[in-house]
């Protein structure tokens, strides 16, 4: 039965490096994969999903605007799995449409993203992801003093703690860092204090 999935974590939990790792998997069993990620995430060029590690491969670019079952009908209507990267990027109503392929027509949907931002506030796509996906799972990474870490925090030029700013802000480990909340609250404070000596 299909099902629709969403496998998340902080940055640099390999989320892209295992969707790619699916994809691998499906295709060596000469299955065909859709591979999708929003245009939004240029990072790394438009139509190319590419994880930390150094795998990449070609995907489809979809625009917010898309609507992605009719997407689906017209460009992959033959595939056995479609597997959607940075789906924090979706939008709800691209997210309840990924459910309709799975609904509908049967084919297996599989998200890999971000649950929250630099903030610890839902995405949008996360959000509507963790409505209504029939399978969620934590990909989980560490923070530097060993705890979990669930916070991507956003990083100045300065390597300093940025709290405030638009949601979406793409960078890799230059902009961002995993943290634990604990380690992220207290570089709050650290900061605060340096600032008022």
């Amino acid at each position: 039965m299909a099902k629709l999935y969403f496998k998340y974590g902080a940055m640099g939990s390999s989320k892209t490096a295992q969707a790619l790792i699916t994809k691998f998997n499906y295709e060596e069993r000469n299955m065909k994969v859709w591979l999708i990620k929003p245009a939004l995430d240029t990072r790394d060029g438009k139509e190319t999903a590419r994880s930390r590690v150094g795998l990449k491969a070609p995907c489809r670019a979809v625009e917010r605007a898309e609507d992605l079952f009719a997407l689906f009908e017209r460009e992959a209507s033959d595939c056995d799995v479609i597997i959607a990267d940075e789906c924090q990027f979706l939008t709800e109503s691209q997210v309840d449409q990924l459910r309709k392929i799975v609904d509908e027509k049967k084919i297996p949907v599989m998200c890999f993203g971000l649950r929250a931002d630099f903030l610890c506030h839902l995405f949008e796509g996360s959000k509507r992801l963790f409505e209504v996906a029939d399978s969620i799972a934590e990909i989980k990474t560490i923070c530097a003093c060993g705890s979990k870490a669930i916070v991507n925090a956003r990083l100045d030029g300065n390597m300093r703690v940025v709290t405030d700013g638009e949601q979406v802000m793409l960078g890799g480990n230059e902009s961002y860092i995993a943290l634990c909340h604990k380690c992220w609250k207290q570089k709050i404070k650290q900061q605060k204090e340096e600032a008022h000596v």
